[in-house]
C-alpha cells in the first residue's frame, strides 16, 4: 500500500484483499460519510444509511482491518467512533484493469458515484429552494454533457490541467467563509465510433449550465480515483 497523510493509494497486486473488502456499496457509503462528515458511531452512521447498527458495526470493522478507518477519539466510554484515515482514494485504471477484482472495484465505484450525483442534485435543489445557499451559486453551479473530440493523451491533460487548478483553487479559499463544500464529479469515458443513426437515437447533444459557455467539469474518478467515496 502506498499512501500519504490524505490519499490512499490501492495497487491490485498488493491490496487485493482490501479491494474485495472495499468491493461492497455499503462500505464505499459509510467510507465517503465519514471522509464527509468526520467521525461517527456505528449507530449515527446506521441511521444515515437505513442499516442496523449491527450490520454497521460490522462493516466498519472491516473497513478498520484493512486501514481505510481507525478508531477516533471517544465523547464517552458506551460506544466506539471511528474516522477516516484518508480524504480520498486513488488508483491507476491500467493496474485495476489487469484483474478480476481490480475491475470489479472500478466498476462499482463508478456507479456509486453516478448515486451520490443523483443524490447531490436533490440536496442542492433542496438547499437553494430553502434558502440555505444564496443566490451567488445559482450561475456558477450545473452540470453539462458536452462531448468533444479529444486523443487519448489530450484527454489525460485536461485531467492534469483540472486538478492543478482545483488544488490551487481549495488552497486559495481555504480560510475563505464564503467558501462551501462542492460535489465536482467529472468523467471522461471515450466511446467507440458508431453509425450516426444510433447517434441519432442516443442524443449526445452538449448541454452548457444556463449561462455558460464552458464545460462544467465536476470531479474526478478514473485513473487517479479522487473523492469522497
Amino acid at each position: 500500500m502506498d499512501s500519504d497523510e490524505h490519499k490512499r493509494v490501492l495497487d491490485p497486486e498488493h491490496d487485493t484483499a482490501a479491494l474485495k473488502a472495499l468491493t461492497h456499496p455499503l462500505r464505499i457509503r459509510l467510507l465517503g460519510l465519514l471522509r464527509q462528515g468526520g467521525p461517527a458511531t456505528a449507530s449515527e452512521l446506521a441511521a444515515r444509511t437505513g442499516e442496523s447498527s449491527a450490520s454497521a458495526s460490522y462493516h466498519l470493522r472491516v473497513l478498520a482491518k484493512y486501514a481505510f478507518i481507525a478508531e477516533a477519539e471517544h465523547r464517552d466510554g458506551r460506544e466506539r467512533r471511528w474516522r477516516a484515515l484518508h480524504t480520498m482514494t486513488s488508483w491507476s485504471n491500467e493496474a485495476m484493469e489487469s484483474s478480476e477484482v481490480g475491475r470489479a472495484f472500478v466498476s462499482l465505484a463508478r456507479r456509486r458515484q453516478l448515486e451520490h450525483l443523483e443524490s447531490s442534485l436533490a440536496r442542492h435543489e433542496a438547499d437553494m429552494a430553502g434558502g440555505r445557499l444564496g443566490q451567488e451559486w445559482v450561475e456558477s453551479s450545473g452540470i453539462s454533457d458536452l462531448m468533444p473530440r479529444l486523443t487519448a493523451g489530450s484527454l489525460t491533460e485536461l485531467w492534469e490541467t483540472i486538478a492543478g487548478k482545483l488544488e490551487e483553487l481549495t488552497a486559495r479559499d481555504a480560510d475563505d467563509p464564503r467558501a462551501e463544500h462542492v460535489v465536482l464529479l467529472t468523467a471522461g469515458l471515450p466511446l467507440a465510433a458508431h453509425h450516426r443513426e444510433d447517434e441519432d437515437r442516443q442524443g449526445g447533444e452538449g448541454v452548457d449550465p444556463p449561462g455558460r459557455e464552458d464545460a462544467d467539469l465536476h470531479g474526478r474518478e478514473g485513473g487517479a480515483h479522487e473523492g469522497a467515496s
